[in-house]
């Protein structure tokens, strides 16, 4: 199935609709937060005063991501204003354009993943779902799309970055490839 999902054109051509509509629920929710004011603290507040709890024990599911809360997320709500919305605008503009489509998904994966976290069900584990078969498909994903142009011009940038020493070869130097 994974190697399907990689290099069939018929799964690239599935990917198209699923990027799409992925990618749709992404920049709909993201421009809805640019343009009619978005504040995360009152969601950020309520995900600590009412944290996923283990019903046998009592216990928190996630005490870590409930200390990140705390320490780092409420404390600066303001960068959790730009940056959300923010993030699920480019998520969704990435996944319809078909630019960077693997990493658009991983990032619009993490969101819904820090959702889930924070207690909030809704459509995050559809999204999930959905999100994950992008992220294996990998440059398949994004096939039909600006990935086409732009994965071989950044296999091109990054190789010429990487292989700089190939310049010293003649000259008895060490050559290290990654």
């Amino acid at each position: 199935m994974i190697k399907w999902l990689r290099e069939n054109k018929i799964a690239a051509v599935l990917l198209v609709i699923v990027r799409i509509y992925v990618g749709w629920e992404w920049i709909n929710a993201g421009w809805h937060k640019l343009t009619g004011g978005f504040d995360a603290s009152g969601f950020l507040k309520g995900a600590v005063a009412k944290p996923v709890m283990d019903k046998a024990t009592g216990e928190l599911v996630y005490p870590n991501f409930i200390a990140f809360l705390n320490h780092f997320a409420i404390p600066n709500a303001k960068l959790f204003n730009i940056l959300i919305p923010l993030g699920e605008f480019l998520v969704g503009l990435g996944l319809i354009l078909g630019c960077l489509t693997a990493a658009a998904a991983f990032f619009g994966l993490l969101m819904n993943f820090m959702f889930v976290y924070a207690g909030t069900v809704s459509t995050n584990p559809w999204m999930i779902m959905l999100g994950v078969f992008i992220v294996v498909a990998g440059a398949n994903a994004g096939k039909f799309g600006a990935d086409y142009f732009v994965l071989p011009y950044l296999r091109k940038v990054f190789g010429k970055l990487f292989n700089r020493g190939a310049v010293n070869r003649g000259k008895g130097n060490t050559v290290v490839k990654f």
